[in-house]
């Protein structure tokens, strides 16, 4: 069998709670790409699109850059952790400011597969040649 490749793409600062992006990407977790690709599209969630986009940039990095098998991608690591928090204030009654956070997520996402089988470089006609010379 053909060994497997990783390759790992990031989304970073996401500005949604990171609880609420790991709902989804327990969805997608441990699936193929393309499964993947066609839950998020049904998924009724905000968070559904920055995990989209983070697995199709894995994806893209996997088939352009490493050479691998676009059919053959599975989702092997999909991991949602805290980002920076955006520390701001509510105006409140009597001149008051309520402090709260704006939680931002960041997404890892190691898509793996097998490379490409590249195609044998094609041999010219022998008979072809000679004529020429």
């Amino acid at each position: 069998m053909a060994e497997l490749f990783t390759v790992r793409s990031y989304a970073k600062g996401v500005d949604q709670a990171p609880r609420k992006v790991g709902i989804v990407a327990t969805l997608v977790r441990n699936r193929t790409v393309a499964d993947a690709l066609v839950i998020l599209e049904h998924v009724p969630r905000r968070a559904a699109l920055p995990v989209k986009k983070a697995i199709e940039s894995a994806q893209a990095n996997a088939i352009t850059n490493h050479g691998l098998d676009g059919k053959s991608l599975t989702i092997s690591t999909i991991t949602v952790t805290v980002g920076t928090r955006l520390k701001r204030f509510k105006p409140a009654s009597r001149g008051r400011a309520l402090p709260f956070q704006k939680k931002t997520s960041n997404i890892l996402i190691e898509v793996s597969g097998a490379e490409k089988p590249t195609k044998p470089a094609a041999k010219k006609p022998v008979a072809a040649a000679k004529e020429t010379a």
